[in-house]
């Protein structure tokens, strides 16, 4: 019975070259979770970069979608905003929650600069022997030639840790965070359909969480994890008294180190398994890795789009952008952007220049974490590669529902030892 549901689930989504180019709405969650978004991104690539969606369920919004418009529109802050929101559905008004990714200058730089610290060069040095050590832990524990789920035994882990890290957050109840990141971003504003009463006492559970360790923070002498950081400075000192603005930074900081890699570390043993020439390539040179680390999260794009908002009347590419309009910048499409990027469709571990991505978007909001991300990635697969043969994929791979997490849910595998 399920897969007769799956399947008219997935037969309802049409082919987007049957349908009027006007009529083209790449908002729909349900196109991602089939993976049959390409072909829709790849009909306004050729065909209307920057395409005007005049009815969606988020009501109407711009799509751009090549590579260099996306940059274009990311790095003009002055004329585009974040300050609304930067998912494609706007929030609820009783649970609005600023964060200084949804911040212009200054104050998204202020913010910023503050807690950079904990992801700085120096402090992810002193962190790379913890990492690989728990790392080591997390693969030594996984059952042998048994099935079972990648994302939950080791995505969702790996990163788990890596954020009580960052955060210097009660180890015993680490499994909160991803809990409270997937709650974060299953929402009606990326097209999934939840109780939102439900999500708001969640997220609530999450602030009364954090506002106790705030609060043990601020009595302690400043260390530099995320929430002494923002406790101690002079500019954010104060944030504890604006709760909704504390709670927005905490989810954002939350997903931001938690759906991002956890769909990469997924990513990375489904697309190995697609391309067994490229598994193959690996195995006999490792020094591939951080290479291959950059392609994977290209090729994967973690966070599908950003969204900003026209401050403005803006001419863009011969349009006519509103003041007030939503324009969306799929991440998703501009890194199969054939005209940037050489055979964009296929994953190959060792491309040129696979740094050359906009998965961590562009301009003064490119992701902080950035390099906290690799480093978990290129250690888990030099870990990998001392212990397993092969990760092997034994079904199809489960994908989220929504139009920004890019994820997985379940990716049944075996492991083979060496």
């Amino acid at each position: 019975m399920e897969e007769q549901l799956d399947l008219k689930k997935e037969n309802t989504i049409p082919d987007p070259w049957s349908l009027p180019l006007e009529t083209l709405d790449v908002s729909k969650a349900e196109i991602f979770q089939s993976n049959q978004h390409g072909e829709y991104f790849r009909r306004l690539r050729q065909e209307s970069p920057v395409h005007y969606c005049a009815e969606s369920q988020f009501g109407p919004f711009w799509s751009i979608t090549k590579f260099n418009d996306i940059i274009a529109i990311d790095s003009d802050h002055k004329r585009f905003s974040s300050d609304t929101d930067i998912v494609i559905g706007d929030q609820q008004a009783e649970l609005v929650t600023p964060n200084f990714i949804s911040m212009d200058e200054p104050k998204h730089g202020v913010q910023r600069k503050l807690v950079q610290p904990a992801v700085a060069p120096t402090q992810l040095s002193e962190l790379e022997v913890l990492v690989r050590q728990r790392v080591g832990n997390i693969l030594d524990s996984l059952p042998i030639n048994e099935e079972f789920n990648w994302v939950e035994l080791v995505s969702k882990e790996i990163t788990t840790q890596m954020l009580a890290t960052l955060f210097d957050f009660p180890f015993e109840d680490r499994h909160l965070l991803p809990y409270w990141s997937d709650v974060a971003t299953t929402s009606e504003t990326v097209g999934i359909e939840v109780d939102m009463n439900e999500r708001q006492r969640v997220l609530e559970e999450c602030l009364a969480y954090f506002s106790k360790l705030w609060h043990k923070r601020a009595a302690e002498p400043r260390k530099f994890d995320f929430i002494s950081l923002f406790a101690h400075g002079e500019e954010t000192k104060d944030m504890i008294n604006d709760p909704m603005e504390f709670l927005g930074n905490l989810i954002l900081l939350i997903v931001g180190g938690n759906d991002t890699t956890r769909n990469s570390i997924s990513a990375g043993v489904v697309e190995l398994n697609h391309n067994p020439k490229e598994y193959d390539k690996l195995k006999s040179d490792p020094s591939l890795i951080p290479n291959m680390v950059s392609e994977i999260i290209r090729y994967q794009t973690p966070l599908g789009h950003m969204r900003r908002t026209a401050l403005e009347d803006v001419e863009f590419k011969g349009h006519t952008i509103r003041k007030g309009d939503k324009v969306v910048m799929w991440y998703v499409s501009g890194n199969r952007d054939e005209e940037v990027i050489e055979n964009p469709d296929a994953f190959i571990i060792d491309r040129n220049k696979a740094r050359h991505h906009l998965s961590f978007g562009f301009g003064i909001h490119r992701c902080m974490g950035n390099r906290v991300g690799e480093m978990q990635l290129r250690i888990l697969w030099e870990e990998i590669l001392k212990r397993f043969d092969r990760i092997e994929l034994t079904g199809e791979p489960e994908r989220v529902l929504s139009n920004f997490v890019m994820g997985y849910s379940n990716v049944p595998v075996v492991v083979h030892k060496k």
